[in-house]
């Protein structure tokens, strides 16, 4: 092989070692939410994640307002800031204008 080629091929196989890591966080999120978020809530984490669209969600995001905004949706849930990340990924990837519907 040549030296292009390798290069290209160890390319190939880190962006696949990656785009399944990030994948990884909606699920991650997902059952930190059925352990965590979902007694709290008193619902499925479906309606949680329709409670707003992806560039909501972003917005939200982006403020430094998701663990703020998922106590307003769920009173009394005090969302540690290490669960922010893959309950982010969870609530993006289920959102209202997303299609996808999780099983929880």
């Amino acid at each position: 092989m040549t030296k292009m080629t390798k290069v290209a091929l160890s390319a190939l196989l880190g962006l696949a070692v990656l785009s399944t890591t990030a994948s990884a966080d909606a699920s991650k999120g997902k059952k930190i939410y059925m352990k965590k978020m979902k007694a709290s809530c008193g619902f499925s984490g479906a309606k949680f994640a329709t409670k707003h669209t992806q560039g909501e969600w972003e917005k939200i995001k982006g403020a430094g307002q998701f663990a703020a905004e998922a106590a307003k949706i769920c009173p009394g849930l005090k969302l540690k800031e290490k669960y922010v990340p893959p309950v982010y990924d969870f609530a993006y990837e289920y959102a209202s204008d997303s299609g996808n519907v999780p099983s929880c």
